[in-house]
């Protein structure tokens, strides 16, 4: 099934921003996964994902804003993690929706861990895509050289060139797959150059003061509900013992680890999506389960 597209107006900052899905399987399916990108990416990354999932679910897959079809925001000093939560919430009420499975790689990890944690939580079940509570300081200034550079490509070889570089560790991708990514990330100029459909200013906040390690432990503590995290084995942004101590404490998690691969695994291969299917298609059936017992019990 073909995904559909579209878009809606938040006033979450104070200005309105325009901010586009897209959206897999039909309307009818209250069970619905949300699906969101990392810092310099957007939602058609999560096409075969979403294609894996749609036996059980709708797919929502959003352009956090500032990123893909989504409006750029004119306070720059606007991006930030409580303009992404924000948002979030902005578009499960345009939607209607009341609870949500989320899959987030690294930025869209984070927006998803900072709303489990809330009391009265939206998300029954949670995905991190090597990404957790605490964060190096190495790990930034690495994600740094590179986030919010004003870059104009000649071709769209160029921009392929440029993605197998700064996303090598993403693991082995196809050259379909690599197509995929830089087809959905660019804008086509007038005069037939090309620019990726980002915001420059969205790393403004890696350049404001000096980067520091980020520890969110007191908002992983808070989380209740069932988690999986997935962790690159050579990820810099998620260390092995951070992995490790994610299992032990607060809702702890489900580890599953994927060779070859850094931050972040592309979760666009067969054997990477089925982990993330699997492990959520076990939760559905419990739920069908739990939801045939109580009909069975009101009929008695």
């Amino acid at each position: 099934m073909k995904p559909s597209q579209g878009s809606f107006p938040s006033t979450a900052t104070g200005e309105t921003a325009w901010l586009a899905f897209t959206e897999w399987g039909p309307r009818s399916n209250d069970r619905v996964a949300l699906c969101v990108h990392g810092l310099t990416r957007q939602g058609r990354d999560f096409d075969r994902l979403a294609a894996a999932l749609q036996p059980d679910y709708r797919v929502l897959c959003p352009d956090v804003v500032g990123r893909g079809r989504s409006g750029w925001l004119s306070m720059k000093e606007d991006y930030h993690y409580g303009t992404y939560v924000k948002h979030a919430q902005d578009l499960l009420t345009y939607r209607g929706l009341g609870a949500v499975d989320w899959v987030g790689t690294s930025m869209g990890g984070l927006i998803g861990m900072i709303l489990a944690a809330q009391e009265d939580s939206p998300i029954r079940r949670l995905v991190l895509n090597d990404i957790g509570p605490f964060i190096p300081k190495a790990a930034l200034e690495r994600i740094g050289q590179y986030v919010g550079e004003e870059l104009v490509f000649p071709s769209l070889h160029a921009v392929d060139e440029h993605f197998r570089k700064i996303y090598a560790s993403y693991g082995e991708l196809t050259d379909a797959e690599w197509s995929e990514m830089v087809m959905h990330s660019v804008e086509r100029q007038p005069n037939h150059t090309y620019t990726l459909h980002l915001d420059p200013a969205i790393g403004d906040a890696f350049k404001r003061a000096p980067l520091q390690d980020v520890d969110m432990w007191s908002i992983w503590d808070r989380i209740e509900c069932p988690v999986l995290v997935i962790r690159g084995a050579q990820s810099d942004v998620l260390l092995p013992e951070t992995a490790e101590e994610m299992t032990r404490r607060g809702p702890k998690a489900e580890l599953v680890e994927i060779p070859g691969c850094g931050h972040a695994p592309a979760l666009m291969n067969d054997e990477q999506t089925a982990i993330v299917r699997d492990w959520l298609h076990a939760w559905v059936e419990r739920d069908i389960a739990e939801e045939e017992a109580a009909k069975e019990a009101a009929q008695e």
